[in-house]
């Protein structure tokens, strides 16, 4: 059974889940107050109408309560995404991720119900900085706010060392949970793994040891 979505805000971030989800063969519902958006995705969402998300009255009119999973992608209005977030929380939706516009608002929604509280423009700062750095770094995820995983290629200074002889863990503090060259992937690593140009490393830690492990063994100079 295809599982239901709505996306509320249909902005950059919002469009863009939209588009992915229906892509994906996913039901969606698109709701947002501007007609010209509502127009761009009536053939692209399920269904597409506009609604003004604060009003409780037309979201029970949509069946929102019948919805698996609501998006809340509400642009620069905070005020608006709190009182949404407020009455889907109350009409018991099953999961909210909610799109924050900086912390203060993110400890407000999760103080209101959010399951799940997304800083799209900030996390995407953090992989556009890492990538940046160096051309060995790949991707970066962040797991918390100090806790990430990074995806790098092996640097030049692991060449030919294995995972023992490097120590990672206890010179670094963060673990290679995986290794990756070409289509093969080995996950839990063994320490005798000796490394190869063409590996790519899934390195998971503290933010401030995946800092470190970087510019000592990956960031090129």
């Amino acid at each position: 059974m295809k599982r239901e979505f709505a996306v509320i805000g249909l902005g950059r971030f919002g469009g863009s889940i939209c588009k992915e989800l229906s892509m994906e063969g996913m039901e969606v519902l698109a709701i947002d107050n501007n007609e010209d958006r509502i127009n761009e995705f009536k053939n692209i969402a399920s269904h597409a109408v506009i609604v003004d998300s604060t009003d409780e009255a037309s979201l029970k009119e949509l069946g929102i309560k019948n919805i698996d999973h609501v998006i809340v992608a509400i642009g620069d209005d905070i005020q608006a995404s709190i009182l949404t977030t407020v009455i889907l929380t109350d009409l018991g939706i099953k999961k909210i991720t909610v799109k924050a516009q900086n912390d203060y608002h993110a400890k407000i929604l999760n103080k209101i119900g959010a399951d799940q509280v997304v800083h799209p423009e900030r996390d995407m700062g953090k992989r556009i900085a890492h990538s940046i750095i160096s051309n060995n770094i790949l991707d970066y995820l962040e797991l918390s706010d100090d806790h990430s995983i990074v995806e790098v290629k092996v640097g030049e200074k692991m060449l030919g060392k294995t995972l023992v002889e490097l120590d990672i863990r206890a010179n670094y503090g963060c673990n290679v949970v995986a290794i990756k060259h070409g289509k093969d992937i080995n996950v839990s690593p063994s320490a005798d793994h000796r490394f190869s140009e063409g590996d790519i490393l899934i390195v998971i830690g503290a933010d401030k040891d995946i800092s470190r492990f970087e510019k000592h063994l990956v960031i090129e100079e």
